[in-house]
């Protein structure tokens, strides 16, 4: 029995390569990278963050994700098709076909997944290309019961936001003056372990497995599960928006897993769960964007201190752990207004230089260190300033008439 086991465990580890959605999840991180880095050097005239961040700091809560939900779907014997599996792996490369990880959520990925498998068996009745009993075997309650664990997941990468984790921009307001913007956005790669129809495993009591789809020998495989999401955030703090959407999430995660759980006995639940995850999803982005438009932007140019936008990794800044959406108010006692008076204030200071901040909080906190061979010349924080490409359009247009 246990070497049946190690066998087929070793055996869907190696079929993990053999996944399409692995290799799609790197050049997916790479391609939104690169644009994003575009853009960032047409904002801010430099590369703010690396082509990987989006993926970073996320394979310690993919992997622990991964190995709970492994025990669910194993403890609870989650049956699915090979076919099943591929679906889901090609719906989701074409929902991010647009590098947008707005759309690699679990409600759309699995949700319609689920819709394409309940009409692809009376779609393929009438025809005869294909094998009409391709997707005749779908496991409809073992997917609503994954659909809500992986919203929960969600919800709990979205708590995780910092402030200096997310991705800032200029934009033109209503009124024709820049101001910033923050995206929210993340994309993360969770491996889990299910059951496939076929293989060595027989069952180990009557009731295991729950959730199959008939068969009495089963193989496991580890399937990649990709999760991304992307939020603009212009009228309060990134962290504060990100723990807000998390609960909703979190709370739709819990009513799906509730129906699903409820489909078991009343299988026509499980369309009704996979109807409000889809609408839920929706209502929580649009929410999210009207409030957000209700309020001031939060990221403006102010007429006392310089807001702080971003700030780029590895730099002075980062170091001593300014953070975003603090307020730079003086530079070496010198009152700052703007970027030049912020840049002039560095430049007197000699070797060394003191900042007074106001912290989201409106608390007044002092920030003192010498300066480095090498430092960012404005210490790596980034302003919300006119963009870099239109500044330099100006000061071609300047020479150009001297």
């Amino acid at each position: 029995m246990m070497e049946a086991w190690f066998m087929e465990i070793a055996k869907g580890i190696g079929k993990l390569f053999l996944n399409p959605l692995i290799y799609w999840f790197i050049l997916l991180m790479l391609f939104a990278g690169y644009r994003r880095i575009k853009r960032e050097r047409m904002n801010f005239g430099v590369k703010v963050f690396d082509v990987f961040s989006e993926g970073k700091h996320m394979w310690s809560v993919s992997i622990i994700s991964g190995i709970v939900i492994s025990l669910i779907a194993l403890g609870a014997g989650l049956v699915f098709t090979y076919e099943t599996i591929l679906l889901i792996s090609i719906v989701t490369i074409i929902l991010s076909l647009s590098l947008k990880f707005a759309m690699l959520s679990a409600s759309y990925t699995i949700g319609i997944s689920y819709i394409l498998l309940l009409f692809l068996p009376l779609i393929l009745e009438n025809q005869s290309y294909v094998n009409p009993d391709l997707f005749s075997q779908t496991n409809f309650t073992g997917l609503i019961l994954l659909l809500g664990i992986f919203l929960i997941v969600e919800a709990f990468l979205l708590s995780r936001i910092k402030d200096n984790d997310t991705y800032p921009e200029l934009t033109l307001g209503n009124r024709g003056v820049w101001t910033g913007q923050q995206h929210v956005k993340k994309l993360s790669l969770i491996p889990f372990f299910t059951l496939i129809p076929t293989g060595l495993i027989t069952p180990i009591a009557p009731f295991w497995p729950y959730f199959s789809i008939g068969g009495e020998e089963f193989s496991i495989l580890l399937v990649p599960f990709i999760i991304g999401f992307d939020h603009i955030i212009k009228g309060s703090l990134p962290r504060s928006a990100a723990v807000k959407l998390a609960k909703s999430i979190g709370l739709l995660g819990g009513i799906v897993l509730l129906l699903a759980v409820g489909s078991v006995y009343v299988p026509s639940l499980s369309v009704i769960a996979v109807l409000i995850a889809i609408i839920g999803r929706e209502f929580i982005n649009y929410k999210l964007r009207v409030k957000d438009r209700e309020k001031l932007a939060y990221f403006n140019q102010t007429d006392r201190g310089l807001k702080v936008l971003g700030v780029i990794p590895e730099t002075p800044a980062d170091r001593l752990d300014i953070l975003v959406g603090e307020t730079i108010v003086k530079v070496n006692g010198q009152n700052v207004n703007n970027v030049n008076e912020f840049y002039l204030g560095l430049q007197a200071s000699g070797a060394s230089f003191k900042l007074e901040l106001l912290d989201v909080a409106g608390e007044i906190r002092f920030i003192q260190s010498a300066l480095y061979e090498g430092d960012h010349h404005e210490l790596g924080i980034l302003f919300t300033t006119e963009p870099y490409r239109q500044q330099l359009k100006h000061y071609k247009k300047e020479t150009s008439n001297a």
